[in-house]
């Protein structure tokens, strides 16, 4: 059991979180990874980095830190892609490092809300598994026809034999065709969740940035209702991530403590969300 945040470079993390010593990309993500094991990287759905950048993630995080990244616009149906073994191939090879490094866990595929379910968005969704081995696809999906009651059975029987990671999602309590229920299912070995918070006026609004979008900060109250069935989960053998998008200022991170807080009370082992033991103060 893992917890993380969905990036470590936010404008609100950089202005919020970080101490005012810690200056640049380098001390940053070492900063991060003294108190998270696991992170997501989000920035290739908008621009994929360099082989180099990605080289520099792999040298700046310890052995076991684990990478999970947000596929490309072009691979989930967010703009037209010409063919989708170029795609793939592209994004894999900018994130090559990551992945030699034995650092790139699962690929995040969040599609459109107009991937509605049907036997063609089934088609399209054949084959990822086989483009992407041996990294885990976590399917996070954006229209609620995949997680309505009557057709919920079908959706993860349905990942499951295609070797896809069903991601679980906790998102405003409204019922927008965009937002799916909360679902904790495991299709995979791997579980994947992620918490975008629940603020319903902000969900579907413009906003300059996705902090003012996804501004939540998580209380007791509201993840209770998770850890019965993550610690489930993890006790019956699976990886499990959860993973917090509200990356309003310093949100994210505040709130995988709350969650590690009441998982310690439940007995429940994870890792993240820590302060590093300071130094004993020395004479010399």
């Amino acid at each position: 059991m893992r917890l993380g945040t969905c990036s470590w470079a936010d404008e609100g993390l950089v202005k919020v979180w970080y101490p005012r010593e810690v200056r640049n990309a380098a001390d940053r993500l070492r900063f991060y990874a003294e108190r998270f094991d696991t992170v997501e990287v989000d920035s290739p759905f908008y621009r994929l980095p360099s082989p180099e950048t990605a080289a520099r993630w792999a040298e700046r995080t310890p052995p076991g830190f684990a990478f999970h990244a947000k596929a490309s616009k072009a691979m989930t149906g967010h703009e037209e892609a010409a063919s989708r073994e170029r795609v793939y191939g592209e994004f894999r090879e900018s994130l090559s490092p990551l992945e030699e490094a034995g650092k790139l866990r699962g690929v995040l595929l969040q599609y459109h809300p107009r991937f509605v379910k049907s036997r063609d968005a089934k088609d399209e969704l054949h084959g990822v598994a086989e483009l992407l081995a041996p990294l885990v696809p976590l399917i996070e999906f954006r229209h609620r026809s995949w997680g309505e009651e009557d057709e919920r059975p079908d959706t993860l029987a349905f990942l499951e034999r295609e070797g896809l990671a069903y991601v679980s999602v906790d998102s405003p309590p409204t019922r927008a065709s965009n937002v799916m229920p909360r679902i904790a299912a495991a299709t995979h070995e791997l579980v994947y969740i992620r918490f975008h918070g629940r603020n319903w006026k902000t969900w579907n609004k413009r906003t300059r940035t996705s902090g003012e979008r996804f501004d939540w900060l998580y209380v007791r109250e509201d993840l209770e209702e998770w850890v019965e069935p993550v610690g489930r989960l993890a006790r019956e053998g699976h990886e499990v991530y959860a993973m917090f998008n509200n990356n309003r200022y310093d949100y994210a991170p505040r709130s995988a403590a709350v969650l590690r807080g009441l998982l310690e009370e439940a007995g429940v082992e994870a890792g993240g969300a820590i302060e590093p033991a300071q130094a004993e103060p020395t004479l010399f």
